[in-house]
């Protein structure tokens, strides 16, 4: 017996364009845009007033909130968070009257949580289960389990892949095991 898969749903305000593909699953909310060419996985959601450009690759399971544009060049991973109103850039020398611009690339690797209203510069990578706080501008890599806060945003500690706090240090980050879900770390992927 085959499973049966659930296709994905489109809320009558929202405008998928010719091209635009929505893995099975997918909720895309009210009013927003998903480009032409643009790639979003398995069993995410997509919040109210969402873009997402052309070209643009989302993993599976990507919960992005309201109000919040993904444009060209960025790339997010499976089970990535995007909270509410947090941006993306992809220009590192905006003009509007520029017409031979760049894209520089971002990635936002497997796990990784950026809080509400921070600011992601283009060119870096966000590394597995890292955490951008609320309100951060990140403008260097993250490594794989920081958790970095501020603007700049600076390491603050370091984050369990359950998102807890496992160490509040700016230096290296110590072995240690979740207090909340038991997940033993060693700093080998950080």
């Amino acid at each position: 017996m085959q499973e049966s898969v659930e296709a994905p749903f489109v809320h009558d305000t929202a405008v998928v364009e010719d091209g635009a593909r929505c893995g099975a699953g997918t909720k895309v909310w009210h009013h927003c845009h998903i480009r032409s060419r643009a790639v979003i996985g398995q069993f995410c959601t997509l919040g109210k007033n969402v873009f997402v450009d052309a070209g643009v690759v989302i993993g599976d399971r990507v919960k992005i909130q309201n109000t919040v544009s993904v444009y060209r060049g960025v790339r997010l991973e499976d089970e990535v968070f995007v909270g509410p109103s947090a941006v993306f850039t992809n220009d590192r020398f905006p003009r509007a009257s520029t017409e031979d611009w760049e894209v520089v690339e971002t990635l936002v690797s497997h796990g990784a949580s950026i809080g509400a209203n921070a600011t992601i510069v283009c060119g870096v990578v966000i590394g597995p289960w890292a955490v951008v706080g609320a309100g951060a501008v990140v403008t260097r890599d993250v490594a794989a389990h920081e958790l970095v806060v501020g603007n700049p945003a600076r390491r603050l500690g370091w984050a369990c892949r359950c998102g807890r706090v496992l160490a509040r240090t700016s230096s290296g980050i110590p072995a240690t095991t979740c207090a909340d879900c038991g997940f033993s770390f060693d700093g080998s992927d950080a």
